[in-house]
């Protein structure tokens, strides 16, 4: 028999951690979840492509539609929580659950954004999926396309969170890898973390050649709070102290519409979001490890000779 789909493990999950007020590891969620299904040893041994036990991606993936839905959280690296609305909505929702209730769950949220401030401007333009009626009508390619955007969107998700949950100057570390991996700076000691007390609003100087005659200055905030208009002008303004001609300002949160503004009234400042920073860890793998898929394709030309 095979192991069940994800959207199976939803109440398992969650009724497992409404028994863990204070949170639960993941691997004991994964573990309670198979336990709660029944799932035998053969079940519990079976793995994707990826080597990953299955039982372990599809509870990943139940935990990733209630955050969503704004009913579990992440408390910290790998462990898991209801949130109050979680907990609220339990108990209005005696178990079993109906089919309906968990496909809501399943399907309703995938478009919502994980830690997205509602004052924050998105300086990237996202693409909604399909709802679940146009996913049956799309085409193997569409569907393995938008497969692969809704793993993109769920391991951004994770980055955000473990950005997060890093200290200060390590994420300045992971900044700086990140720009390295874009090309800025020949060597990674092109690349230096200045930080701490004193700093003058720099966090990291970048030098575009060899005798540092170019650089570009650096300001990394792990922030869960909006960046505005304030942060940007002391930002330009230590760039002008440093008589810097480029500035690069990286949070893990995002920028209002004003910060943005003065952004675009300035020369030489780059903003980089949240979103945007995730997105260029997983494109350069930095803290991320892709799999290659072998997607065939008929190749006429071979059949033309």
């Amino acid at each position: 028999m095979s192991v069940p789909t994800y959207d199976q493990f939803i109440e398992p999950v969650l009724r497992f951690l409404a028994t863990k007020p204070e949170g639960a590891l993941s691997r004991d969620v994964q573990d309670a979840a198979a336990d709660l299904l029944n799932l035998d040893e053969e079940q519990r041994a079976e793995t994707i492509a990826s080597g990953q036990l299955v039982y372990k991606n599809r509870t990943g993936w139940a935990h990733d539609r209630l955050k969503r839905a704004g009913l579990s959280q992440s408390l910290s690296r790998g462990k898991w929580c209801l949130t109050a609305k979680g907990t609220e909505w339990l108990q209005q929702h005696p178990q079993p659950l109906t089919d309906s209730e968990v496909e809501h769950i399943a399907l309703a949220f995938t478009n919502v954004k994980l830690q997205q401030n509602k004052d924050a401007v998105d300086l990237d333009p996202t693409v909604e999926l399909p709802n679940s009626e146009a996913m049956l009508t799309s085409s193997p390619d569409d569907r393995l396309e938008q497969s692969i955007k809704e793993i993109r969107d769920a391991v951004a998700a994770e980055l955000l969170e473990n950005l997060l949950q890093v200290s200060p100057g390590r994420f300045e570390i992971i900044v700086l890898d990140v720009l390295h991996r874009l090309g800025y700076g020949g060597h990674r000691d092109d690349l230096k973390r200045v930080g701490g007390s004193g700093d003058a609003g720099i966090d990291g100087v970048i030098s575009l050649d060899k005798l540092g005659l170019e650089k570009v200055y650096v300001q990394a905030k792990r922030w869960q709070n909006t960046v505005g208009r304030p942060e940007l002008h002391a930002f330009y303004g230590a760039l002008v102290g440093q008589k810097a001609k480029r500035g690069v300002f990286i949070t893990t949160s995002g920028f209002t519409k004003h910060a943005v503004e003065f952004a675009h009234s300035v020369e030489g400042m780059v903003l980089i979001d949240g979103n945007r920073l995730v997105h260029l860890m997983m494109d350069n793998e930095v803290g991320v490890s892709s799999r290659l898929l072998k997607v065939p394709k008929l190749d006429s030309d071979y059949f033309d000779q």
